[in-house]
This record gives structure tokens, C-alpha cells and sequence, in this order.
């Protein structure tokens, strides 16, 4: 038998469409228009039930030239979930209407809520960033069917408003999906503000960094939802368009967070590997580069994209590093992106890391990115030593005559 909530799903969606039987029915002149119409070549085209995924990737990324180093998106179709194809066509949907979204903290974001106050959604901002309650009725026929399709549409709230079950970012011209707000599931898929930093700090430190061997291997460990290393994957392509092969693994220990990246990585059109386990445990194999945005926070419910472990969150950085700087090829680059809590003058993780780097003879450089992040964390009784979070990053490249 359904639940009270699936039984109320079901009723709408069977309302709904009853309601959209009833609207084909009235002559063109009263027909009721959505708030996103679109002209009927474009109806039609977002009404085709599959899309290839040449076609989408060529509307999302016009300027890409067909010559980039990894497969067309079509081979991580072994990869994808069950409901890959669907989400496909939901991102495809989503970024046909020019979709951008900018994803803030969890406090931001709660924020915004509280002053919004139960306003419902009126664009696809507010469905698929803000995460807002929102009338069937305000999307397209051709995007309704591909959430329900993609199975995204839950019961809002008691207005008999539907909500996404994810959230969609952008990032460099990609769309991401990540989890939907709040995230207080145990395997929830994180992204924000942590995760622009990370792409940034990716950004600026290949432009340092020598050249790399023509078909470089790429591992990001923690992917989450795969937004590390898709955008690694594009910036080494921008650096280094002679590069014949990018060949991207991606790691998690979490289930959810490689099914959202298999998706985010087809959307992109870049094929990757998926590597389920803990770190590099995973892994096989050496790597021209290692990139990593590990959970750094202490978190007592052990959610797997939060919680660091030991050392106020910073264990699983100080593991990572650890591993990451034993698998470097000749010449290969580690970039780990985390946050340390600061109890007094000296930075603890830095302090740790430096025997590692010494006894690795690689080659570092060590800085703060932001001094003061996710400050209302020092509310918590864990925190109450803590004069503040930095994020950090550090660079280390294994030099050609390291053993």
C-alpha cells in the first residue's frame, strides 16, 4: 500500500494531468498561457521523449570543438543509473531555458527562505535553486514530464504545491546536480560556495603548474557531485589543447554523490571511470593528478559529506594527503582543497603535513584561500575552542627524479 505522501503525489499528478487533458480541449483563444512558453518549434522539441546526447552537448557547449580528449558523453551509458536517460533529458530541458544558479551556504540559503516567506516559485531559479515550493501549472508541459520522469516531483506543502527532490548548479558553463535543500540526509551531495573556491584554487594552480604528459590520468577523490573534476578535466583541455586523452576517475564513498556525478559528467559530455570505496583506497595506479575537497567539519551525525573525523574534521584531509602523495607519477600534481579549525596562532594541519611533504621529496606550497568560512559552526559545543575555519590548499608535485 502508498503512504499518506505517495498517495498524495499520485492524486496531484493524476490532477494534473486531467487539469492539462481539459486545457487541450479549450479553443486556442482562451487556452491559459505558462509563465515559460515557448514557441512551437521549441514545444516540440522539448517535447521529443529521448534526446542525443550529441545534440544536447552541442547546444550546451557551442563553442566546443569536437576534438576535446575524452569520449563523447554517450559512452558513460554503462555508467548511469537507471534513471540516467531521464535526468539527461531533465538537464537538457533545464539548460535549454539558459538556467544559472549561483548555490550559497546552507545559512544563506536559509536566509533567503525566511525572508521570501511562503512565496511560491515563480522561475526556475526558485524551483531548482532555491529550492521553493512551485505550481505545476508555471513549468512547461515538456518540463513536467521530464521531472516526473526523472522522478523529482515531491509534495511541497499543504497548498498542494510541488517541490524538486534536487537542486541543479551551475559551474563554467556546466549544469550540476547536487541535493535538495536542506541537506540533512545522511548521503546528501553537497555544493556551494566551497565548491566554486575549489574550482577557482583548481583554476589558478594549473596555471603554475608545468606541462603534463599528453594523455594525463585525473583522480578526484570525494567527488561529490563530480564538479572538481569535470571542471579539472576542462581547465587541463583549455591549458593544453594538444592533449591527446584526459582519462577522469572519480571517487566517493558515498553511492549517491557517483550517481549524481555520472549524470553531471554526461550532461558535460566527459567520460569518466567511477571509483566506489574510501579514498584511494579504491583506486589502482598512479596519477599525473590528484585533486581533493574533502568534508572537513567534526559532525556527530557522520554524514558523509561533512563529517572529517578526528582533529575538529581534519583526519580525512591528513589521510588523503598521505595516500595522494604516494601515487604521484613523475612529475604529477596533488591540489587538496579543505578547511582547517584554527585554536590558536599555528595552523594544526599544516603542522602535520609537513613531515609528509618532506619525507615524500615533493615539491609544495601551502596558503589560506579564505581565512573565515562557515563561521556559525563555532556555535556548536564541538567548536567552542575554535577561533575560526579557514580553507586552505595545498599544491604538491612530485619532482621527476623523486623514487
Amino acid at each position: 500500500m502508498l503512504d499518506p505522501e505517495h498517495k498524495f503525489q499520485r492524486f496531484h499528478v493524476i490532477l494534473n494531468n486531467a487539469v492539462r487533458a481539459f486545457r487541450a480541449r479549450l479553443p486556442a483563444a482562451i487556452k491559459p498561457r505558462s509563465l515559460f512558453t515557448e514557441t512551437r518549434e521549441r514545444r516540440k522539441a522539448l517535447s521529443t521523449p529521448t534526446v542525443r546526447t550529441e545534440t544536447v552537448q552541442k547546444n550546451q557547449h557551442p563553442a566546443r570543438p569536437d576534438s576535446w580528449p575524452w569520449p563523447p558523453a554517450q559512452d558513460n551509458a554503462t555508467l548511469l543509473p537507471a534513471d540516467g536517460a531521464a535526468f539527461s533529458d531533465l538537464l537538457a530541458k533545464v539548460a535549454a531555458s539558459g538556467y544559472r544558479f549561483t548555490t550559497p551556504t546552507p545559512a544563506t540559503h536559509q536566509r533567503y527562505l525566511n525572508n521570501r516567506g511562503q512565496n511560491a516559485a515563480t522561475s526556475l531559479r526558485d524551483i531548482f535553486g532555491w529550492n521553493l515550493p512551485f505550481d505545476a501549472n508555471m513549468v512547461s508541459p515538456a518540463l513536467y514530464e521530464a521531472m516526473h520522469g526523472a522522478g523529482v516531483l515531491d509534495a511541497g506543502d499543504s497548498r498542494g504545491l510541488l517541490r524538486s527532490s534536487v537542486r541543479i548548479a551551475s559551474l563554467d558553463g556546466m549544469l550540476l546536480l547536487h541535493s535538495a535543500f536542506p541537506t540533512t540526509q545522511a548521503d546528501a551531495v553537497f555544493f556551494g560556495p566551497d565548491t566554486y573556491r575549489f574550482a577557482r584554487f583548481i583554476d589558478q594552480a594549473l596555471q603554475q603548474t608545468g606541462a603534463m604528459t599528453c594523455t594525463p590520468r585525473i583522480l578526484d577523490v570525494g567527488c561529490g557531485s563530480g564538479a572538481g573534476g569535470l571542471f579539472a578535466a576542462r581547465a587541463l583541455h583549455r591549458r593544453h589543447p594538444q592533449m591527446q586523452k584526459i582519462d577522469v576517475v572519480m571517487n566517493d564513498i558515498n553511492s549517491q554523490a557517483l550517481r549524481f556525478t555520472a549524470i553531471n559528467a554526461a550532461h558535460a559530455g566527459i567520460a569518466v571511470t567511477l571509483a566506489p570505496g574510501d579514498a584511494l583506497a579504491a583506486t589502482t595506479g598512479q596519477f599525473d593528478l590528484i585533486i581533493s575537497n574533502p568534508p572537513y567539519m567534526q559532525d556527530a551525525e557522520k554524514r558523509a559529506y561533512r563529517d572529517g573525523g578526528e582533529g575538529l574534521g581534519r583526519a580525512l584531509s591528513v589521510r588523503i594527503a598521505e595516500q595522494a602523495l604516494q601515487r604521484l607519477t613523475p612529475g604529477g600534481v596533488l591540489l587538496l582543497y579543505t578547511g582547517v579549525a584554527m585554536t590558536a596562532a599555528q595552523d594544526p594541519f599544516l603542522a602535520t603535513l609537513q613531515p609528509l611533504l618532506k619525507a615524500s621529496g615533493c615539491h609544495w606550497s601551502y596558503a589560506e584561500i579564505d581565512p573565515d568560512v562557515f563561521g556559525e559552526e563555532l556555535e556548536r559545543p564541538d567548536y567552542a575552542q575554535v577561533e575560526r575555519i579557514a580553507a586552505v590548499g595545498l599544491v604538491a608535485s612530485r619532482a621527476l627524479a623523486c623514487n
